[in-house]
Order: structure tokens, then C-alpha cells, then sequence
């Protein structure tokens, strides 16, 4: 008997025979909501890719397609010390980043801070500040024998990952709060100013030499030890992408008379794909969490696809089942637990797919812990199905983001540098975008490895902001002053004699 050396693990699942036929029945209903076929995935891609091209045309579209003024991709060469902030929708991370002589290599130190969830929908003020005083802790804890005085010429790069339009690399201009912020004061408003206001406050005297997107942080870190990187992506509590485009082909632009062969960085913001509803398959759970969201009808693609709303829909569907007469489930159970809104996020819905055993006995202690509810067999099998077509279901529309850039760019071979809590952490992810891209391109069996992979990425947040802030001052030196705002108070261009 001839066994494979590649041979996969036997699979462990359970099978289905000993689930009731009334609960099978709305199992194949769920599949029949979050299953994208390979159809729906080529009408998706071809309509993303006509959203992203309007968004770079002089009048716009959904999808923002912010120039990020990001120009150009790292040489490997870059050194100096540099400090990066990175804003996510959870944490506060504070790094110091040493670029040294060795190409292509770095030093990270950093502390991280929780956002405390009042301060999510409080005012601008009370964010930059708690942010402010954090960069001042971590520099008095770093530079123990230095007066913080001393380090003005230190510079930072800000991961500020939310949509901002940018006229300047050292500006940004919130456009709207996304991840469940909604804190006012500072959309329509350039957050470099009220940042450094707060530094000011706090006595720390850095120089704030870039504006980040994640994204375009993952781009740039993963780009400087991986040259075939042409896109940076973010699965996180988000989902957006990053990526070259030729000022050439950039309708707005034009007015800026730049080298028309100029590469800057853009940050698509693609969770804002079709706020239209022209195309994806939206339930009604999808639905019902966009109108019952801080912002309704906007952020479509984000709110079926990134870690803040998986647990949601997730929880959604199971209390829509639950008050269904003609489902049999959680019976004569508490389920006040369950109906708490948001109360479970992406690692719940991956510790269940993560769940090994056939009877899926981790699961039933799960829900016992969190939701104080037993279940039963066929229940839990219910809800692992349900879990893998949420999960599978967000792979696979993330799939046709990156499906949509490479067509556009015509690329048809690299590597997409990825991060964010759901790419490195929620089981099969990675696999499952793999198959919709492989569906997508047409790449049969006699393909032997996948031309364009989404492979994880440099941290894009920390040593991607910081690169930025050097790739910034070192255009500066050379006199390459485009895309840097001349107007600041504290302008990053040294004054003429």
C-alpha cells in the first residue's frame, strides 16, 4: 500500500446523521444565505474592480482611494531610529524602531496600551490626550538616562488607521470614524494638529514626521524584506488594502502636475465597497446590523468580513433560530446571555472551529462558560456549521478585494503581505481565501503553486509606520518636498536661509 508523504490528516469532523431533520433543514438554509458560489465571486471582482477605478477619478466613487503620499517603495537601505504609534480599534502600541546597516533588518521595542472603551465615544480631546500621555510613559521608561526634553529629533510615524483624506503626508483629514468609534470633534477635522496640541500639553517635544493607514504600513513593512510584495491587506478587527498606483493613473491628481511615473502608496478603504447594495449577498442579519450600527449604510464590505461583526452575525442567527417555533434549539434554556449585543467576537466563532473532537465537547464547554447554555449534540453541530460558513464566507469576499487590485494592476504574479487578527488567528482563513482565489484566476490542478498568495506580513503598524517616517525625512533631505504640508506649525521642511 503506497501512502503519500503529503497526505493531510484524517479529519475528525463528526457527521450529520444523528442531527434531527429540523434542524438539518435550516442548516441547508444557512448554507444557502453564506455560501458564495464561484459565479457570485467573478460578479463580485468584476464590480469591486469598477469601484476601485472610479474612486481614483476626479469624481469619485464609494471606495475612497486615498493617496496616501507614501511615495515610493524602501530600498532594504533605510536606517536611523524612529518611533511609530499605532491606533488600532482595540489597543494603543508604542514602538521605537532601530533601522540598522543591515539591509532589510530592524530592532523593535514597544509597549501596548488598551483604548479604554469610554474614550471610543468621548471627544477628540480626551482621545489625543490619553494617546499623548502613553508616547510619554513609554519614552520615560525607554530613555531612562535622557530628559525627554532631549528628543525632539526623534520622529514618529502615526498608524491612524481609519479613513482620512490626505493632502500631505504629515496631514490627514478624518473623513469618519469605522470600528465602532464615534467620537466626537474630529471628523472633517486634520488630526496631525490635535495630536501634536496634545503632545504639546503632555511636555513631549517629537516631531510627528508621517500619518499612517495600517494597510500602507503592511504594504511598505512587508515590502522592505519581500520584493515581490504588491499589495498590504489588514483582517482584522477592520479590512482594507494598500498598494502602488502610478500618478499617471490617478484623474485627481492631474491638477498637481506631478511626474506622471511617480509610484505613490493608496489606501483603497474597501470596507466601504458597495454601500450601494448592488452586489453582495447580504442577509438579514447582515442588514440588520448595518441599521442598527453607529454609522447605517456605510461600510458595507466591512460589516460582512472583519473580526468586529463575525461574532455578531454569529450571535444573530443563533437567536433568530432560537425564537423560530418551528426550531427545536436551546430549548427550556436562559438565553438572556445570548441576546447581549456584540457579546461575541471572531475568537469566539474561532475557538469553535478550532473545537477537534467529534462530539465537539470544547464547544459545549464553551457556550457553558460564556452563555451559561447546554447543548446538545446536533446543536453544537449546527453551530460549527454555522461558524464555518461566516468564517468561509468572509475569506472568500476578502479573496475578491485582492482578486480585484491584481486585475486592475494587471499583476498577475506576487505576494499580498497580510495582518490582522483574523488572518493570523482565525482557523482555515488563509486556506480558505486561497481556494476563492484559485476559483477566481482559473488556476486548475497543473498550476503547482498559486502565482499571487496572501502570505503574513512585516508588522505593518510598528516597523511600517516607522519606515515611513524614514522614507519621509529621507526625500526631504534630498529636496523631494511633494506631498508634504508647507503650512504646519511645525513644518517637516527645514526653513530657507
Amino acid at each position: 500500500m503506497y501512502l503519500s508523504a503529503s497526505r493531510k490528516p484524517p479529519s475528525r469532523k463528526g457527521s450529520m446523521h444523528d442531527v434531527p431533520n429540523d434542524l438539518m433543514k435550516h442548516i441547508h438554509e444557512l448554507e444557502r444565505m453564506f455560501t458564495v458560489d464561484t459565479p457570485k465571486l467573478h460578479e463580485i471582482v468584476s464590480i469591486f474592480q469598477e469601484e476601485l477605478v472610479k474612486g481614483l477619478s476626479v469624481a469619485g466613487g464609494t471606495i475612497p482611494m486615498n493617496p496616501t503620499w507614501v511615495i515610493g517603495y524602501p530600498t532594504g537601505d533605510e536606517t536611523g531610529t524612529y518611533l511609530a504609534l499605532d491606533m488600532g480599534g482595540t489597543n494603543l502600541r508604542v514602538c521605537e524602531v532601530e533601522l540598522p546597516e543591515e539591509k532589510g533588518q530592524y530592532d523593535i521595542y514597544q509597549s501596548k496600551y488598551r483604548l479604554p472603551e469610554e474614550i471610543k465615544s468621548g471627544t477628540g480631546d480626551q482621545l489625543f490626550d490619553y494617546i499623548a500621555e502613553c508616547v510619554k510613559q513609554f519614552l520615560i521608561a525607554n530613555h531612562e538616562c535622557q530628559d525627554i526634553k532631549d528628543l525632539k529629533e526623534l520622529h514618529l510615524g502615526f498608524t491612524f488607521s481609519y479613513p482620512c483624506e490626505q493632502n500631505a503626508i504629515d496631514h490627514g483629514i478624518l473623513q469618519r470614524w469605522t470600528k465602532g468609534f464615534d467620537i466626537e470633534g474630529v471628523e472633517g477635522h486634520d488630526v496631525v494638529p490635535m495630536f501634536e496640541a496634545a503632545l504639546e500639553r503632555k511636555g513631549v517635544p517629537i516631531k510627528i514626521t508621517a500619518l499612517v493607514n495600517d494597510t500602507t504600513g503592511t504594504l511598505i513593512a512587508s515590502a522592505y524584506t519581500d520584493n515581490t510584495t504588491r499589495i498590504g491587506c489588514i483582517f482584522g478587527t477592520g479590512c482594507n488594502a494598500a498598494y502602488m498606483e502610478t500618478i499617471g493613473c490617478i484623474p485627481k491628481l492631474a491638477h498637481m502636475n506631478l511626474d506622471p511615473n511617480l509610484e505613490i502608496a493608496i489606501n483603497c478603504e474597501w470596507g466601504a465597497f458597495d454601500n450601494e447594495h448592488r452586489v453582495l449577498p447580504r442577509t438579514v442579519y447582515d442588514k440588520h446590523i448595518d441599521e442598527h450600527s453607529p454609522r447605517p449604510g456605510q461600510q458595507t464590505f466591512e460589516k460582512m468580513v472583519a473580526g468586529l461583526y463575525l461574532g455578531e452575525i454569529f450571535r444573530l442567527a443563533l437567536v433568530d433560530l432560537h425564537s423560530n417555533p418551528d426550531v427545536k434549539i436551546f430549548e427550556k434554556q436562559d438565553t438572556s446571555a445570548l441576546q447581549i449585543e456584540y457579546s461575541l467576537d471572531s475568537s469566539f466563532l474561532a475557538e469553535v472551529e478550532s473545537d477537534p473532537w467529534e462530539n465537539l465537547m470544547e464547544t459545549h464547554a464553551l457556550f457553558e462558560k460564556k452563555l451559561k447554555i447546554e447543548t446538545t449534540e446536533p446543536e453544537r453541530k449546527l453551530i460549527r456549521r454555522l461558524a464555518e460558513l461566516i468564517g468561509t464566507r468572509a475569506a472568500r469576499l476578502s479573496a475578491c478585494g485582492v482578486a480585484a487590485i491584481c486585475k486592475m494592476k494587471n499583476i498577475e504574479s506576487c505576494h499580498v503581505g497580510a495582518d490582522g487578527s483574523v488572518f493570523n488567528l482565525y482557523p482555515n482563513f488563509q486556506e480558505r481565501g486561497a481556494k476563492a482565489l484559485r476559483e477566481i484566476f482559473g488556476w486548475g490542478k497543473t498550476v503547482r503553486k498559486d502565482p499571487i498568495q496572501i502570505v503574513p506580513s512585516e508588522d505593518g503598524s510598528g516597523v511600517g509606520a516607522a519606515l515611513i517616517a524614514a522614507l519621509t525625512m529621507k526625500r526631504i533631505r534630498k529636496g523631494i518636498h511633494a506631498g508634504v504640508n508647507v503650512k504646519r506649525k511645525n513644518s517637516l521642511i527645514p526653513p530657507t536661509p
